[in-house]
């Protein structure tokens, strides 16, 4: 039981709603909107490819050429940008309207796999929160806001904004924030000191770490005023997180009180593997 990641969260419903927006977002797009840059050294239309390669690994879908071994010597942040460039590569001949079809295809049985899961199994190593094999609901979590990322990105590239519908919103923002003990491992302070992460609208929420003798925990109740509290807007928040922006930047946009130590560590805090 790994308490310290506090209580767990069911983002099980939310597939096929994502699902639905993504395709629907990708059936509107024009053609000189694939090619449009959405994240460094990709594409939307390499975005697209991705995803479907998330879908295919969740289910277990792979080709002869595509599966690897870590190399010798290789990191997992270097092994996992290694083979997603693979699988990026393997399909540069895929037209939009294959992908779309691909999507439509391996979409579905994601969002229907993830409806059948016990949250409270032993999930994948969620490695931004610490957690190495992680509980089921924050493995399960964590794709749901892989997929949610990737569209606002592909949103971004073709000129619109995040898309502000609050239920999605608040359990991306949810999941990010369990990394907040992990973030803080090497910031030492006494046992019982509070540090407070708060966002705004749309996604209001309120996320209490706390210093226990062994490590950063959020399982402890608040206590009394935190040693510092950072509040966030939510667009500042999601894109730190998935470092669309710096945490210098971060730190700039916050509302901060108490311990400033304490505050730039939180702006610290990253939830994807970077």
């Amino acid at each position: 039981m790994m308490l310290w990641l506090g209580k767990p969260i069911d983002t099980r419903p939310l597939f096929g709603p994502e699902l639905t927006s993504l395709l629907d977002a990708l059936r509107d797009l024009r053609p000189s909107e694939w090619g449009r840059i959405a994240v460094p050294g990709w594409t939307v239309r390499d975005l697209a490819v991705h995803i479907l390669g998330d879908y295919h690994g969740r289910l277990g879908w792979s080709t002869e050429r595509h599966h690897r071994a870590m190399a010798a010597g290789e990191t997992l942040e270097a092994f996992i940008h290694r083979i997603n460039q693979e699988w990026i590569d393997l399909h540069a001949d895929h037209s939009p309207a294959e992908l779309i079809e691909a999507l439509e295809l391996a979409g579905p049985r994601v969002a229907r796999r993830f409806e059948g899961t016990h949250l409270d199994a032993t999930g994948l190593g969620v490695s931004w929160a610490g957690a190495d094999p992680a509980p089921k609901w924050l493995d399960v979590a964590r794709e749901f806001t892989e997929y949610w990322t990737h569209r606002q990105q592909i949103r971004h590239a073709i000129g619109q904004d995040t898309d502000p519908e609050p239920n999605a919103l608040s359990a991306v923002l949810d999941t990010f924030m369990r990394a907040l003990p992990h973030t803080l491992r090497h910031t030492p302070a006494p046992a019982g000191t509070q540090v407070q992460v708060a966002t705004d609208e749309p996604a209001v929420g309120t996320w209490t770490v706390t210093a226990t003798e062994d490590r950063w925990s959020l399982a402890e109740a608040p206590t009394g005023r935190p040693a510092a509290s950072v509040r966030l807007d939510t667009e500042t928040a999601w894109r730190l997180c998935t470092r669309g922006i710096d945490p210098v930047t971060a730190f700039a946009r916050a509302r901060i009180s108490g311990e400033r130590r304490l505050a730039e560590a939180v702006c610290r805090i990253v939830s994807i593997v970077y």
